[in-house]
């Protein structure tokens, strides 16, 4: 199993979420500077869409979701996206155009008390797109930030519903 992981804006794959996500197979974590790189998503195909090996899943947080949710519909690889900045950013990115919507899995998690990201607007995106097949988890008492024990507990559901 080979897993691209996409961090955040100015952020980065910390050890402990290394080590969840390295139960389950290689980890691709490249560092992304979203802020001087408007063409991210493109970048990031160059690098994977024929990655040897090739990448199986796509795992993403915030900025991270955000691209990941495109290069999974691109690569046509099932997502797990944590609070994804689906519906509006801070920063500038790119879109392909070359996007078809695939039928490919999509866990995404919200947080209810995100002020970062408002996941009413992220549920309005969702609700556009009716190609895709998306297990969306609300947390009430999710801010932003991702625990290291909630990252663990959706990573493991993720992974037992592709059978890994």
């Amino acid at each position: 199993m080979n897993i691209l992981y996409l961090h955040g804006l100015d952020s980065r794959l910390n050890n402990e979420k290394r080590t969840v996500l390295e139960k389950f197979g290689t980890v691709y974590a490249p560092n992304i500077d979203y802020r001087n790189k408007p063409n991210t998503i493109n970048q990031l195909l160059t690098t994977y869409k024929n990655h040897d090996p090739e990448i199986n899943v796509v795992i993403g947080s915030s900025m991270g979701g955000f691209a990941g949710y495109y290069i999974s519909e691109i690569l046509n690889r099932p997502a797990l996206l944590f609070n994804p900045a689906l519906a509006s950013r801070s920063v500038t990115q790119e879109i392909p155009d070359s996007i078809i919507s695939s039928l490919n899995l999509k866990h995404i998690i919200l947080g209810a008390k995100d002020d970062v990201i408002d996941p009413n607007k992220t549920l309005q995106f969702l609700s556009k797109t009716t190609l895709a097949e998306y297990r969306i988890h609300t947390l009430l008492n999710l801010e932003h930030r991702i625990p290291v024990a909630v990252f663990k507990e959706a990573v493991e559901e993720f992974f037992a519903e592709l059978c890994y």
